[in-house]
């Protein structure tokens, strides 16, 4: 490992073990739970409509912009100031939803990842400050004021998008849990069907697979038991009257017939088993199989 990389992951570890963080930490996050409680909130910010979480789309468009107002600034000589300050306004306007997208995905973790992604929340708002003022000073006629707030807004950006790619890559946040499960071709014996109740929820496991197993309306149906958002125990939450089990730890619902998101902060459906009975024992196996 380069002492560079070295110091890097020494820093994000420090910034892990400052709970001096918490209070602030904690506070913002309840604001943001507040505001992202409705459903169809929680469910545009955390991109349960994309198939992946949202906000990593909507960084780069903030990114590209003070970029290329940036390389404007060094290459393009005055003819290029307009585009330039055009270039940091727009950044400005595109900053505003990739915050707030990324605020709801923030609000989920826990400990060392929320002390790490707060600092990287006030990296992010230091960065639109930085940029909100270059574009002020170059609107006031001081080019070369704002060329240098905008290289510095643009060096905080990217040293937070670093912090952004520690917690998604090696931390694994917003990381689909169920990406590697085994697929099953063959039917497996599982549970007895006189074991499976109306309204129930059973953890079984297929080749090492954890599957939650349950009966709706007298109906069998099976879905990976691991969340897909944050590998909660879906055998641990609740079902509700509507057909859809419920995450204990972060309140992602997923529609037990399908696997589909009814609520966020999963923005990946739940893999889906088939379900056979014979001679009163309960098989399962990929969907696709056979």
């Amino acid at each position: 490992m380069s002492d560079s990389t070295s110091l890097t992951n020494s820093v994000i570890r420090s910034i892990g073990r400052t709970k001096s963080l918490d209070a602030s930490a904690n506070t913002v996050s309840g604001w943001v739970d507040a505001v992202t409680h409705p459903t169809w909130i929680k469910n545009a910010l955390s991109g349960s409509w994309l198939g992946h979480q949202l906000h990593p789309v909507l960084t780069d468009l903030p990114i590209g912009a003070w970029g290329a107002a940036v390389a404007l600034d060094l290459t393009g000589g005055e003819q290029s100031a307009d585009a330039a300050r055009r270039l940091v306004g727009l950044g400005i306007i595109v900053s505003a939803p990739a915050a707030v997208s990324g605020a709801s995905d923030w609000s989920s973790t826990r400990g060392a990842d929320k002390r790490v992604g707060f600092v990287h929340a006030l990296m992010n708002a230091s960065a639109s400050t930085l940029q909100a003022g270059s574009w002020l000073a170059r609107r006031s006629g001081h080019r070369r004021v704002g060329i240098v707030l905008s290289a510095l807004g643009l060096g905080f950006t990217l040293s937070s998008a670093y912090l952004g790619g520690h917690l998604s890559f090696v931390r694994g946040i917003g990381v689909n849990r169920t990406a590697f499960q085994r697929q099953k071709s063959s039917w497996t014996d599982v549970a007895s069907d006189s074991e499976i109740l109306d309204g129930t929820l059973t953890r079984v496991v297929v080749d090492g697979v954890p599957v939650l197993l349950t009966r709706q309306a007298g109906r069998l149906r099976a879905i990976s038991a691991v969340c897909t958002h944050a590998g909660g125990p879906l055998d641990e939450g609740t079902v509700d009257a509507d057909g859809c089990v419920t995450c204990p730890w972060h309140g992602s619902r997923f529609r037990l017939e399908d696997g589909g998101i009814e609520r966020g902060p999963a923005s990946v459906p739940e893999p889906i088993w088939a379900v056979s009975v014979d001679d009163g024992r309960i098989l399962l196996r990929s969907p696709d199989a056979g």
